[in-house]
């Protein structure tokens, strides 16, 4: 027998529960918030007992209390006495939250939540390039011009390219000074910046396009045109999620 061999017999077998996550309550919650957007507890409906819900996860009452709770901040569920704990209609779910969003986006065949995303998103980034017009200094223009040259530099490698693409967009919305509303972008996009069916295609053409609508952005922020930068900022994320979304390289009228 090896010393490794006998290191590994003498040493003391980790119990389950030691390697079990550290925050039981969490991970049960993260697996019913994807339970309850996926269907298997639909809207109107209850959530199993207690005990079954124990002995479906192996855990405590107290774990399955602790996470109903966060279900409730969540939006998805309601206590109710004499009725148990019901699922809530969708519309009653906080759509900001990580596992919430994050389990609707991945259920979402349509594209609807993605779709609502980027209405979403277009609208706040067009009212703080609004603001960014009026308030940026020289400095910041100076910046905004070297983001854009570079991505011009950067067209034949989307990887690159688009983390500068997120700076650039980053670096309007502080300029803004909005907080909020660049914390509602940036929770969003954390969501979805990795996933192939928000990201579509990467070609070096689509490359080429994104980067003369930022330009047009960054014309209009330093001509301190308040209203055309929001109309450049607007027509910028319509524009290059419809071709990513649709594939057909030609923008078309996202409704809303």
């Amino acid at each position: 027998m090896t010393p490794s061999q006998e290191t590994a017999l003498n040493s003391p077998v980790t119990p389950a529960w030691v390697r079990r996550p550290t925050n039981l309550a969490r991970a049960v919650t993260a697996e019913l918030v994807e339970r309850i957007v996926r269907g298997v507890h639909p809207s109107g409906t209850s959530l199993p007992p207690e005990p079954i819900l124990c002995e479906t996860f192996s855990v405590s009452r107290t774990v399955v209390r602790e996470a109903v709770k966060i279900l409730q901040e969540k939006g998805l569920v309601q206590v109710r006495q004499g009725a148990g704990t019901m699922v809530t209609p969708a519309a009653q779910w906080d759509m900001l939250d990580e596992l919430v969003l994050g389990a609707t986006i991945a259920q979402d065949d349509s594209l609807a939540i993605l779709d609502d995303l980027v209405v979403t998103r277009r609208v706040l980034e067009a009212d703080m390039a609004n603001v960014a017009a009026r308030l940026a200094d020289a400095q910041t223009i100076d910046r905004l011009s070297a983001m854009v040259d570079r991505m011009d530099q950067l067209v034949d490698d989307h990887v690159t390219y688009h983390e500068h693409d997120r700076a650039f967009h980053d670096a309007i919305m502080q300029t803004s000074g909005n907080r909020i509303a660049r914390g509602v972008v940036r929770a969003l996009e954390s969501q979805v910046i990795n996933t192939a069916r928000y990201m579509g295609r990467t070609e070096r053409s689509l490359c080429v396009a994104s980067n003369r609508g930022h330009r047009r952005i960054y014309e209009r922020i330093a001509a301190h045109d308040s209203e055309g930068a929001a109309a450049a900022m607007f027509t910028h994320i319509t524009e290059a999620w419809l071709v990513r979304r649709s594939g057909s390289g030609k923008p078309v009228r996202l409704q809303r």
